[in-house]
């Protein structure tokens, strides 16, 4: 009896494992992970003040705003934080909730933090608001307004209407993005939709049939609904960034998947008459009036593929992929008019992935020369990009005549965010970079035929999934992670009146950073020098209030570092301490000194000696 028992146990347990759910040992066999020890100091990490217009950097993290000068003291901050930017008055206008992918509408607050306007998409199930807005000034109503994008049910009874093929259905769950544009007091006044222009080779008794004789060739001012590998789905253009441009009342959506878009607003909309306008827009006078960065979508091109030995890849005629921000470079900068977009570099099929910045003129023919009006890529053109070096593991790619920038890291992976990112041409001709998913900000120069592009300041968002942090470890993507970052100045209209007063940094720390000379220690000169230490000068110089001195030993020593004003009388005295071999930094903060009274402005001298050497530099407080 109890040999029964325990065989009917033993077979019950068998079956009760085999016909666990497949997922019982998924769970089991989940490879675990862990860090490599990678260490990266957060917030500053460089700065040529050489080479860059002192600004102020706004960006938004884990629901909080920031506006930071260039050593990252905080200006002010906001308690919004997913996309903000500054509107006219100096206020922020985000998104009401932390959440880029889906909100229910926008808060605008000033200077202080108040409210001072909102909007809920009140709509149920109508519109869905994700990533991006913009604020323009709509001349034909004379008034400002606010343009989002939003996606849009479709039921399966259009979806097929449409001319979708029923194979690729059944069509349950589906939306297609519209560009809302909603007044002050709340009221659309004009709505564009994707799904209004999209055309067909399936089903001929459909409208939107391409018609005899014809291919999807022939409609690139229309969006295929049948896209080969993109059946009409949920979030199926995926758009992340809208802009704006008055000059030419136009906007410029991107998708996702690698292209963006040009539509008409001006002439699609008719003041006092929002049924008119929405009516409008759905027509022809709505379709694209340019498109650029994957022409296979619309049979004008060669997809991305993976070749016959499955080690080697093409990029096709494919320019961008998983891109985000493309925008219009604003009036008075470096390539005004031209578009430049955020090229993530996924989806590309490059053997190894990497991010580019790429800057377009949209007007340029096959001869690169400005026609009067937008000219379709495949018909201006490509050229061959060859690999600058063997060990990217790069190949030969096609790229547009009409790109007339690119930027990207010369190592593969420095420069590399999947998701998300943004970029912003500044006076001067730099470009400010937003790598979302390390939270990664930087500044590059434009560069030139004989000169690369270079970077002249370094910031690494602090704030993380975990909180504030001054050093941050290999982590999952999005740890710290910043959508989008913008450049303001103090003559800027947005921060006219504004105290622009600095406070502490988000850590908490004395900025401790990079400058230009400290490539000076790793030349050839440091390896083969006999001295007992090598100073740089401090940085930034002049200063106020504080500077960074650096130097590095090369021999233990006794170390006394000591500043002394003009007339020789010591003010300071910041190490005093046997020292082993290395790189050394050290603050002076001409509000905190330890003496009593506060410095007046002019010339300093820090001393670094060891009994034997020293050396003795000048540097200038300015108040």
């Amino acid at each position: 009896m109890k040999s029964f028992k325990l065989y009917t146990v033993i077979f019950l347990l068998y079956t009760a494992v085999l016909f666990l759910p497949e997922y019982t040992f998924a769970q089991n066999f989940i490879p675990k992970t862990g860090s490599e020890g990678m260490w990266t100091q957060t917030e500053l990490r460089y700065w040529d003040s050489t080479k860059t217009r002192y600004g102020y950097t706004l960006f938004g993290a884990r629901g909080k705003s920031y506006l930071i000068d260039m050593e990252g003291y905080i200006i002010n901050t906001w308690n919004v934080g997913t996309n903000p930017r500054f509107v006219a008055g100096g206020n922020i206008l985000d998104a009401a909730t932390d959440n880029i992918s889906g909100y229910s509408g926008f808060k605008e607050v000033d200077w202080n933090g108040n409210t001072v306007w909102q909007y809920f998409e009140t709509r149920t199930g109508t519109y869905f608001p994700h990533h991006d807005w913009t604020r323009i000034y709509n001349k034909k109503l004379q008034a400002y307004t606010t343009l989002y994008i939003a996606n849009k049910s479709v039921t399966s009874a259009q979806a097929l209407a449409a001319g979708c093929n029923p194979a690729n259905g059944p069509y349950n769950n589906c939306t297609v993005d519209a560009i809302v544009e909603v007044d002050m007091s709340g009221t659309i006044v004009w709505e564009w939709w994707f799904f209004n222009h999209i055309i067909q080779d399936f089903d001929s008794t459909k409208q939107n049939y391409v018609g005899a004789g014809k291919t999807i060739a022939n409609y690139p001012q229309k969006i295929n609904i049948n896209m080969p590998g993109q059946p009409l789905k949920n979030d199926w253009i995926h758009c992340n960034s809208i802009d704006y441009n008055d000059t030419l009342d136009q906007i410029l959506i991107n998708g996702v998947n690698g292209e963006y878009y040009i539509i008409d607003h001006g002439n699609t909309f008719l003041p006092g008459n929002p049924a008119g306008s929405i009516a409008l827009a759905a027509t022809s006078a709505g379709d694209f009036l340019y498109r650029f960065g994957d022409p296979a979508r619309y049979n004008q091109g060669n997809p991305p593929s993976i070749l016959s030995n499955w080690t080697t890849s093409t990029t096709g005629h494919k320019q961008i992929g998983a891109s985000h921000d493309a925008h219009w470079i604003k009036p008075g900068l470096q390539g005004a008019g031209n578009i430049m977009v955020f090229n993530n570099g996924q989806y590309l099929f490059e053997r190894t992935s990497q991010s580019y910045i790429v800057e377009v003129n949209p007007y340029y023919d096959s001869n690169r020369v400005a026609k009067p009006n937008y000219v379709n890529p495949p018909a201006a053109g490509y050229y061959v990009l060859s690999p600058l070096n063997n060990d990217t593991h790069k190949q030969k790619k096609l790229i547009s005549k009409q790109t007339v920038w690119m930027y990207n890291s010369k190592s593969n992976m420095n420069f590399f965010s999947h998701i998300g990112g943004g970029s912003q041409r500044l006076p001067g001709g730099n470009t400010l970079i937003c790598s979302d998913t390390e939270g990664h900000l930087f500044e590059v120069t434009y560069g030139s035929a004989t000169e690369d592009s270079k970077v002249v300041w370094e910031y690494i968002n602090p704030i993380t999934k975990d909180g504030i942090k001054r050093v941050i470890q290999d982590n999952y993507p999005m740890y710290n992670s910043v959508f989008r970052a913008y450049r303001y100045y103090a003559d800027d209209p947005y921060l006219s009146g504004k105290t622009l007063t600095r406070k502490n940094t988000i850590t908490g720390r004395t900025p401790s950073y990079f400058t230009p000379e400290d490539s000076v220690l790793l030349s050839g000169e440091y390896y083969n020098s006999e001295a007992a230490f090598i100073v740089t000068q401090n940085y930034p110089n002049p200063f106020n209030p504080s500077t960074v001195i650096k130097y590095l030993l090369i021999r233990d020593s006794f170390v006394s570092l000591k500043v002394y004003d003009i007339l020789g009388k010591e003010v300071a005295d910041l190490v005093n301490e046997y020292q082993s071999p290395g790189s050394y930094s050290f603050v002076f903060d001409a509000g905190k000194i330890q003496n009593a009274h506060q410095l007046s402005a002019g010339v300093y001298f820090f001393r670094l000696s060891n009994g034997a050497e020293t050396i003795t530099k000048k540097m200038i407080f300015a108040k």
